[in-house]
């Protein structure tokens, strides 16, 4: 290992609660939700996900063929509110019921203010925002059932950066906070704990894209710690707060940056 580089180890943190909780992730078939995806199936949890992508998703199933509850997977597009709350209904039934909830699907792509429009603003804030809201509100009653529950969104750390064209983005980005919050008030009384998770830039093919070798530099010199965020990261911290070990956790902010300034 090079010194002063952070680095993956195999060895993951096991949470017994965890084995057989009905999990349900969205934007599951790629970079952090595919991260996601596999540490809870690590745990021995019922996993199902939701991706636009079915190729992408039907893949990632097949690479986990060896767990013990096989991932459910459905193709679907979340900002299809009424079909995206009825696959939600459908994949709860299958796994049961649904303990955890996460909220990942999102879309960062790049635009300027002058190109925005009243569509396009609207489909930014349905892909990044609206969706996280009728998902929590379509599973709800179900947690209440099993007794209570954890709901986990997916934030970004990036308007708290105030970067370069992601202006909607970033409103939506920051009015998951307040979500996380006001969702965690109403709910705590149902023992349904919310939390958000805010990853720095994470090191996805996604994110690739964007990003030449000297830009990637740039990012690591902007953090605290050496080395590139993974999404296995990413879900090491939503295991924690889908766990048992997080049980007084709610309401909060739980940044994944490596000290991103």
């Amino acid at each position: 290992m090079k010194e002063g580089v952070i680095t993956q180890d195999s060895r993951g943190a096991i949470y017994p609660d965890l084995e057989g909780k009905r999990v349900i992730i969205s934007g599951g078939a790629s970079g952090i939700g595919a991260g996601i995806v596999e540490g809870f199936v690590e745990q021995g949890s019922a996993v199902g996900f939701i991706d636009i992508s079915g190729d992408a998703g039907h893949s990632l199933c097949r690479s986990l063929d060896y767990a013990a509850h096989q991932p459910v997977f459905e193709t679907c597009d979340v900002t299809d509110t009424p079909a995206y709350t009825a696959t939600l209904a459908n994949m709860a039934d299958t796994l049961g019921g649904c303990d955890v909830l996460i909220n990942n699907a999102g879309n960062d792509h790049r635009h300027t203010v002058e190109s925005v429009t009243d569509a396009s603003w609207d489909d930014s804030i349905a892909i990044n925002l609206k969706h996280q809201f009728f998902a929590a509100q379509s599973l709800v009653d179900t947690m209440r059932q099993n007794g209570g529950g954890s709901i986990i969104n997916l934030g970004s750390i990036s308007w708290h950066l105030g970067i370069q064209d992601l202006v909607v983005y970033q409103t939506a980005k920051a009015a998951i906070e307040g979500l996380t919050r006001s969702l965690a008030r109403e709910l705590g009384r149902d023992n349904i704990r919310v939390n958000a998770i805010l990853p720095g830039n994470v090191e996805t093919p996604r994110q690739k894209q964007w990003y030449t070798p000297e830009g990637e530099a740039e990012i690591v010199a902007a953090q605290c710690l050496n080395g590139r965020i993974q999404p296995s990261d990413i879900a090491a911290m939503a295991l924690f707060l889908a766990s048992q070990q997080a049980r007084f956790c709610t309401g909060h902010n739980y940044w994944v940056d490596a000290g991103w300034r």
